[in-house]
């Protein structure tokens, strides 16, 4: 039989996004605006195009549900969006268009964990969505605007003045061209050098989790490309999917934990479909579901259901059929020491929810409302591998 919640309202309008004004049509940027909220308070006046300055709210993110910003464009312009935490909170922003496309993610580019992005966009409606890097509970500041008003962070400054190495990729070691690794610490080499004879997308990595390494990318001038720290846990990845140009490129290496520990660092040909594939293991996209990909049905989830699964680093995919509208509560649960990870995804592939370490124990909780559909559930070891007991439940609105 199926679960009814008859919680207060006032619980049940939280728990469920609904405590708010102005909420927007279920239906906005491919139904990642259920629940959402106008940046100015309703559509009208939430045209970033025409508004005199900034519109700004604060957001609450709990139980791993995002928090979603809505506004619209009359006319196309050049936008910022902008997210930042309230104590030690570490936002991460993602703006999606009218059909829930994808245009940009950010984590840390407003600085001191801070999200922040700018980006042209053309007239229509947008939706931001805000979650915590961690999947814990939030509270933050949201800001969006034309790039001509008030930024709320103040961004991260990526070429330092003289150049964005400032000289330092002079010292650069060659460590030769693809399917070469070299290994050292950053005290010994803090940068490297290779050199490409035609155009070439390549994949970069920085690995020992003992240093936690940052990766950054220079080209011949030392004007900087790219950079990454924590891709692969605390190790670092760059893929440069777009093919480098012929000439000579920089690789400069910090250690944000130990600077005399070694670091190994590989040269590869960029391949599409090892990129795809290490998304799926990690968690960080859904798994298409036409077999290519194992993923475990639990069938149609009536009330409750339970799974036990001997966990690694890599994720784990179930899925899970909803009849009807209502609501989710997804919990991992581990056993010993084990330190689960949870991902839930529609079968559109957008995000549900995303947690780790809920409350003030290492298990993961996921809340969400979902309509009627087909949705994925991911699940993984933060670390080794553990056994981690999976479980999903169902709720309905009581009538």
């Amino acid at each position: 039989m199926t679960v009814i919640y008859r919680k207060s309202a006032v619980f049940a309008a939280a728990l469920l996004g609904l405590a708010t004004p102005a909420l927007a049509q279920d239906a906005l940027c491919g139904g990642a605006g259920t629940g959402g909220r106008w940046i100015a308070g309703d559509e009208a006046a939430s045209d970033i195009a025409t508004a005199p300055t900034y519109q700004e709210q604060m957001a609450v993110v709990l139980g791993g549900i995002q928090s979603v910003s809505l506004f619209t464009l009359s006319e196309g312009a050049e936008v910022r969006v902008e997210a930042e935490g309230r104590g030690a909170g570490d936002p991460v922003i993602d703006l999606l268009n009218a059909d829930g496309g994808m245009i940009l993610s950010d984590d840390d580019s407003g600085g001191n964990g801070a999200a922040r992005a700018e980006t042209y966009l053309d007239p229509g409606t947008y939706c931001m969505s805000l979650r915590s890097y961690d999947g814990g509970p939030m509270t933050a500041f949201v800001r969006i605007g034309r790039v001509e008003h008030e930024p709320l962070t103040d961004g991260v400054t990526t070429e330092p003045e003289g150049g964005a190495a400032n000289g330092a990729c002079d010292t650069a070691v060659p460590m030769g061209g693809l399917g070469s690794t070299v290994s050292a610490s950053v005290t010994e080499t803090p940068y490297w050098s290779f050199t490409l004879d035609a155009p070439t997308p390549v994949s970069i990595t920085a690995e020992n989790e003992a240093a936690d390494p940052v990766l950054t990318l220079y080209d011949a001038d030392q004007n900087y490309l790219d950079e990454n720290d924590d891709y692969d846990g605390l190790n670092s990845r760059l893929d440069m999917s777009d093919p480098l140009q012929p000439g000579t490129y920089c690789i400069g290496l910090d250690a944000l934990s130990d600077a005399d520990a070694p670091i190994t660092v590989s040269l590869t040909a960029y391949d599409p479909e090892a990129a795809l594939l290490a998304l799926y293991a990690r968690g960080e996209a859904a798994p298409p579901l036409d077999g290519t990909i194992a993923v475990n049905e639990l069938g149609e989830l009536q009330s409750r259901t339970r799974q036990d699964v001997q966990a690694s680093t890599e994720v784990t995919w179930f899925s899970v059929a909803i009849p009807e509208t209502g609501l989710i509560v997804v919990e991992a649960i581990g056993a010993a020491n084990s330190d689960p990870w949870l991902v839930v995804y529609d079968d559109l592939g957008r995000e549900v929810g995303q947690n780790d370490d809920y409350g003030e124990n290492l298990d993961s909780l996921v809340t969400a409302r979902v309509e009627r559909g087909t949705y994925i559930i991911g699940v993984k070891q933060y670390e080794g591998q553990g056994l981690i007991r999976l479980l999903v439940e169902r709720y309905v609105r009581a009538q």
